[in-house]
């Protein structure tokens, strides 16, 4: 098995927690202040989104197959992973997907509080598959 240098996906995941953090101490105090912190969450859960199934992709490609997840679905392709034990829930990736897909529409105030909702969500699920590398690496 490959070594996969995945400090760029701790730290994206340690500034989504971070950031949620700041949102449930100082979101309450205002709404612009409010308004900002939910930004930067949806912005770091974008980034952690990505870096990790960029490195799913990456550990598949070096451990399993170079070629095994070419020209497969999303769906599909976390179905791959879920069967190479790098995650538990199917179901649960592709909605943290779907909600990247949908960041680009933040500025409707109900996509950007489901994304949000999603990003708290997001964050135990990246932190499991962080352990999961941390462990095979």
């Amino acid at each position: 098995m490959a070594e996969l240098d995945i400090t760029s996906l701790i730290s994206a995941i340690n500034a989504l927690n971070n950031s949620i953090n700041a949102y449930e101490e100082y979101g309450s105090q205002n709404e612009a202040l409010k308004h900002s912190i939910r930004l930067g969450v949806i912005q770091n859960f974008e980034v952690a989104y990505e870096l990790s199934w960029k490195f799913m992709k990456r550990w598949l490609e070096i451990n399993i197959s170079p070629d095994i997840v070419d020209g497969v679905t999303r769906r599909e392709f976390y179905r791959i992973a879920k069967q190479n034990l790098l995650i538990s829930d199917v179901n649960m990736w592709w909605i943290f997907h779907e909600a990247r897909n949908n960041t680009s529409h933040i500025y409707n105030e109900d996509v950007a509080d489901e994304t949000l909702n999603t990003a708290f969500d997001f964050l135990k699920f990246a932190e499991d598959f962080t352990n999961v590398l941390k462990e095979r690496i």
